[in-house]
């Protein structure tokens, strides 16, 4: 008896037409493409930075907690640019002074980051070398460039698909907080190797302002509003 209940109802369901939207989905049918997704400020919404809440446009701060609500945030893309230039700037003493001082029995040896490398490719220790170059050298110019590629393709069309530079964005936020492995390799080296007056090491002035560029580098991407990526698919569609 249960058989035949479910047999007719799936005969049911085959002889009852399904909704166009049902079958096309968010895809092409017979090529005519569907609309492309309405945003928020569309609707004339704000989403609240701290606790995402959406709220009217026309509120100047968030009914919950308090905040100040901003459609896009303000001046994005002039303080992304400001900020990728300081961090510009602060990455060339970052490799060329150096970033710590070995004091051996009264010999102070100095080297840079591209020192340290080199000088552990010397010793064999090829993959401490390769993942220090690699979080101290590549992934800065990466997301240097990346965040400046950014803010300048968000003033015209590009070949680029917005969805692909969203992922670059997030990509770019996500690797720039593993920049600290160099800041953090010579702290841990200042606290633990403190032999009395036989082997002393101190942080140089390259590692403040690594510390520094590496900071400014995660503020600049906390500035850039990806939001602004698909502002500018809206006015191509319009």
């Amino acid at each position: 008896m249960g058989l035949y209940r479910l047999r007719s109802l799936l005969h049911r369901s085959d002889r009852q037409p399904r909704s166009l939207p049902a079958l096309a989905g968010n895809r092409s049918v017979s090529g005519v493409t569907s609309p492309s997704p309405e945003t928020a400020a569309s609707r004339g919404l704000a989403c609240c930075h701290v606790c995402l809440k959406l709220s009217s446009n026309t509120a100047h701060s968030c009914g919950l907690c308090g905040a100040s609500l901003h459609t896009r945030l303000p001046d994005s893309r002039q303080r992304t640019i400001a900020l990728t230039i300081t961090a510009a700037l602060l990455y060339i003493p970052a490799n060329v002074l150096p970033i710590m001082s070995t004091n051996q029995l009264g010999n102070i040896t100095e080297s840079t980051i591209i020192g340290g490398i080199l000088l552990l490719i010397h010793h064999g220790s090829y993959p401490i070398a390769a993942v220090i170059f690699v979080a101290s050298v590549v992934v800065p110019i990466v997301k240097l460039f990346a965040l400046t590629w950014l803010s300048w393709s968000i003033s015209g069309s590009h070949g680029v698909a917005h969805r692909q530079r969203t992922r670059i964005y997030r990509v770019t936020e996500l690797i720039g907080k593993w920049s600290m492995t160099d800041v953090f390799v010579v702290s841990v080296l200042v606290a633990l190797i403190q032999l009395g007056g036989l082997l002393v090491i101190t942080p140089g002035p390259a590692a403040l302002a690594f510390g520094a560029m590496v900071i400014v580098t995660m503020l600049a991407a906390e500035a850039f509003d990806p939001r602004l990526i698909w502002d500018q698919e809206e006015r191509t569609h319009d």
